[in-house]
């Protein structure tokens, strides 16, 4: 299972009444691949994996892998206490799935010989490829990211923490593992184009984009530029568009979530709101997401 390109994270579209509205996700992902997804992640961060029931979860993935049908690969989410996570990882493959994204225990701080355990146990109770996050309470050292990197099934680490010096250590303790020149590294940090160019210099190149759920002109933009050393485009975007985007994401904790959703509405599909404790963008919020789509859109077609 080899990513490139943009990776898609869908939001979770809800009904009026609150239900998964499984129509519209697959409408969703559709526009997402046809745009150019390079790989489709369903009920995970993006997709308020922390409020969906493990019934939700499988349902989501189903549709994921009906609608990709073979386009690009499907991964799922997993976490939780062990039981748990092994529950929603043996969903995920019932569902087709091509892979799981285990998230980390709930605010559980745990040694690193726990974090192994951890990650072992749901390995063991799926056949699919795992990638690990790494973010919140599960802090991996170098020597564990690479104990982990070793273990049957784990083919890729995603980093949500941010430390740029600690990750590359953990990519150079990979890499000097036998056998991984094929494991994958993720910068999964909210807005990732933030840290891209970082993150590729240490050899990073795979990223999450939450952008692409509702622009995906934008992400894909930004990641031919990036590619392509247009440091001219990369840069603006990062001034005009992923900047400010960012400074409005971290008005209101949850909006990492709150405000994709809302721009895929603006954008043309109802996805419903979020689910409690998350919190819905205000009106005000909103026009100014508004902007910062139209001038995104206006910086790449020009």
């Amino acid at each position: 299972m080899k990513f490139q390109g943009v990776l898609f994270f869908p939001v979770t579209p809800f009904a009026s009444d609150g239900s998964l509205d499984e129509e519209r996700l697959a409408q969703h992902i559709e526009a997402g691949v046809a745009a150019g997804a390079g790989g489709v992640f369903v009920a995970c961060g993006t997709g308020e994996f922390h409020a969906l029931t493990p019934d939700e979860i499988e349902r989501a993935t189903r549709v994921a892998v009906t609608v990709t049908a073979g386009r690009v690969p499907v991964l799922a989410a997993a976490g939780g206490p062990p039981p748990v996570a092994r529950d929603h990882a043996a969903r995920v493959e019932r569902a087709g799935a091509d892979g799981v994204l285990l998230l980390p225990p709930y605010l559980v701080s745990a040694p690193q010989q726990g974090l192994v355990r951890y990650v072992q146990e749901v390995t063991e109770a799926t056949g699919l490829p795992v990638v690990f996050y790494q973010r919140g309470t599960a802090r991996l050292s170098p020597a564990t990211a690479a104990e982990i990197a070793a273990l049957p099934g784990v083919v890729g680490l995603k980093d949500g923490i941010g430390d740029i010096e600690r990750m590359h250590r953990v990519v150079r303790a990979v890499r000097a593992v036998p056998g991984t020149e094929n494991f994958q590294f993720f910068n999964g940090l909210p807005t990732a184009e933030m840290t891209a160019p970082a993150y590729q210099g240490i050899g990073v190149g795979l990223y999450s984009s939450a952008v692409f759920a509702f622009a995906p002109e934008i992400a894909l933009a930004f990641h031919r530029a990036l590619g392509a050393g247009d440091d001219a485009l990369v840069a603006t975007l990062l001034d005009e568009f992923y900047g400010p985007l960012v400074e409005l994401r971290d008005e209101v904790p949850g909006y990492a979530v709150s405000l994709i959703k809302a721009g895929v509405a603006l954008r043309g599909l109802d996805v419903g709101g979020v689910r409690a404790p998350l919190v819905d963008p205000t009106p005000e919020h909103i026009a100014r997401l508004s902007k910062l789509i139209d001038h995104g859109l206006e910086v790449v077609r020009a």
